[in-house]
């Protein structure tokens, strides 16, 4: 990645972001450079928060990973990625065979089980063609509930939208978090 585009907003800041940016984090860790940079426009920011959904919803932590890995390394944003696998890859139980084939263009054999391989397909089917086949769809209704795939189907969206943001801006990858494997 080349050199980032805009650094981190400095403080001060208005004291609704000061308030976001202080309950991102457990006290006294500084918040990622992601929400950081965002700050240079408040009301993106906030309009970000809210759109989260890294809260207990529907899918499983290990579903929500998946997805999340799958999606960040589709579209190339080691940021991303890196903060997830650093963050919650070990929480969510994934095996380190499982976040690493998360960014093989192909899915290693053995690797995953059916319900796995479901989800992953519908984030390569979202990244590729922002849609889902019928024959896709059946394997993935076989897996999951309704409320479930809408889940995945605005998360695999949001996690474009966050990549977007990290690759268009060159935020500069966070110390300690992994990059892709080699």
């Amino acid at each position: 990645m080349t050199e980032q585009r805009l650094a981190p907003a400095l403080p001060p800041h208005t004291p609704a972001i000061d308030k976001a940016l202080g309950q991102l984090m457990p006290p006294g860790v500084e918040p990622l450079r992601l929400f950081r940079t965002l700050a240079h426009n408040p009301r993106v920011l906030e309009r970000f928060l809210a759109g989260g959904l890294l809260d207990k919803g529907s899918i499983t932590l290990r579903d929500r990973e998946l997805a999340i890995l799958r999606t960040t390394a589709r579209c190339g944003s080691e940021y991303e990625w890196g903060v997830h696998v650093a963050f919650f890859s070990a929480r969510a139980g994934l095996s380190a065979d499982e976040v690493r084939a998360t960014c093989a263009r192909e899915l290693p054999a053995g690797v995953f089980g059916e319900h796995d391989r479901a989800l992953l397909a519908l984030c390569d089917s979202l990244h590729e063609r922002a849609d889902v086949d019928d024959a896709l769809w059946r394997r993935v209704a076989a897996e999951f509930a309704p409320d479930q795939i809408v889940e995945l189907v605005v998360l695999a969206g949001f996690y474009h939208t966050v990549s977007f943001a990290t690759n268009a801006l060159r935020i500069e990858l966070e110390a300690g978090a992994p990059r892709f494997p080699a």
